[in-house]
């Protein structure tokens, strides 16, 4: 994107200040010099950051604002007395901020460096640059001092931004479609193979895993002993069995996240040792190719920034929302559910235009392209379905017939009924799970 181009995106206050936050922790978190650490990659994880916060930016328009909000401090330096910047509106509202993350020192840092001109130089390159060496000493903290602390500090960095170290651990105890979904998903992402591991009773399912580089396994121990973040993506009336079986080796750096249907938080939380962070996960099949519609609940441990990690690590499966447990089921049975009655559609839609003497293949391509163009034209107008079908009817035409026709067979009714009675089945799964 050209720099014009850059400029055209207004921020509002609330925005700049969240951009702001996000680049003074990750300094502070390192104990540089906040003037030294920012390089591609760190713009990299504040725009993973400020996506899960709902604000769509470029990387380059990120860095764009920080070298505005930059050269700002410089004027304010140079001239204390003059006018606050025009271009930044709101400036004294960032002004605390930015001489935090600008006049903090690393004790490494000579007094004779030349900070304005070095600055530039480290902004923007792709290297490994000092901040990536974690962690770093703090030699005037006792705390930061502590090897403890470091680790814990660690752990933090790595639960919120998977890419700021290659070492996230992603496991998988199931290797059934939703898992697979979800690995896919997530390789498309900034997670490598080598860091994820899945296991299952049976080789049956692991082949495909292994030709996408996964290492696999028959154990749940090994996959829980080397992951932070463990996916149970195995059957609802299995779910006690495993966790019973895996629970000794749940820690504190644990997120356990199940994509178990109807197995309610308080099923996984009384499975698990006290305090685990438990995760509810319900995904859909199409986590294959980038375009799932998953929801999540936290639990009682879970806090903020561990749904936080599970959006970033997931945002490209598709569309990732946080709700309360309630919805997940209903979820379910709308989208979990929902696809296999796409596709039972999809599958009378083609019938159809066989019956009316299309061959089988054609009418099968253009069943499918017809709902995946009618999906995304829904999910990116912002339109109700209604107001879109009603552009697509004209008095007496072809289309006005053929709905009608649907709704002499019921076709409304019958698919709020498949959702209500799939909604209905995975609480009856979640109330057998709780009684075992």
């Amino acid at each position: 994107m050209d720099e014009a181009g850059i400029k055209k995106q207004n921020w509002d206050v609330k925005e700049t200040e969240l951009f702001l936050e996000i680049l003074k922790e990750l300094d502070m978190k390192k104990c540089l010099d906040g003037r030294k650490v920012r390089n591609n990659r760190l713009f990299k994880v504040a725009h993973r950051r400020m996506t899960a916060a709902g604000y769509h930016r470029s990387v380059d328009q990120l860095k764009f604002r920080w070298k505005l909000l930059k050269s700002a401090y410089y004027k304010c330096k140079r001239e204390p007395d003059s006018p606050a910047p025009i271009k930044i509106q709101g400036w004294w509202r960032y002004e605390k901020t930015m001489v935090a993350i600008m006049e903090s020192r690393h004790p490494l840092v000579g007094a004779g460096v030349n900070a304005d001109r070095n600055d530039d130089v480290t902004e923007d390159s792709d290297g490994e640059a000092s901040m990536l060496h974690w962690p770093q000493p703090c030699p005037d903290n006792s705390a930061q001092n502590n090897p403890e602390t470091q680790n814990q500090n660690l752990d933090l960095i790595i639960k919120m931004d998977p890419e700021m170290d290659s070492q996230l651990r992603i496991g998988f105890l199931g290797a059934g479609n939703m898992a697979y979904g979800i690995t896919k998903g997530i390789l498309s992402g900034n997670v490598l193979p080598v860091n994820i591991k899945v296991s299952a009773p049976s080789s049956r399912n692991l082949g495909r895993f292994q030709e996408l580089g996964i290492s696999v396994t028959h154990s749940n121990a090994e996959v829980v002993c080397g992951s932070d973040v463990v996916f149970v993506a195995v059957k609802p009336h299995l779910v006690p069995p495993v966790l019973n079986e895996v629970s000794p080796h749940v820690t504190d750096r644990h997120v356990v996240v199940s994509v178990a249907a109807g197995v309610t938080l308080a099923t996984l939380e009384e499975l698990l040792p006290e305090n685990s962070v438990a995760i509810r996960l319900m995904p859909n099949l199409p986590c294959v190719v980038q375009e799932g519609a998953l929801l999540f609940a936290r639990g009682s441990h879970a806090k903020q920034e561990d749904g936080a990690l599970l959006r970033s690590l997931l945002h490209r499966c598709g569309l990732v929302e946080e709700g309360p447990e309630a919805w997940i089921d209903i979820h379910t049975g709308l989208s979990g559910s929902g696809v296999a009655f796409v596709y039972l559609f999809a599958e009378a839609l083609a019938e159809g235009a066989v019956k009316m003497g299309m061959p089988s293949a054609l009418a099968h391509s253009v069943a499918s392209q017809t709902l995946v163009g009618a999906g995304r034209l829904l999910r990116d107008s912002g339109k109700h379905p209604a107001q879109l079908r009603s552009e697509v009817c004209t008095p007496g035409g072809t289309t006005i017939y053929g709905l009608h026709t649907l709704e002499q067979g019921g076709v409304r009714a019958a698919t709020i009924s498949a959702v209500e009675s799939a909604t209905e089945r995975a609480r009856e799964l979640g109330r057998r799970s709780s009684r075992k």
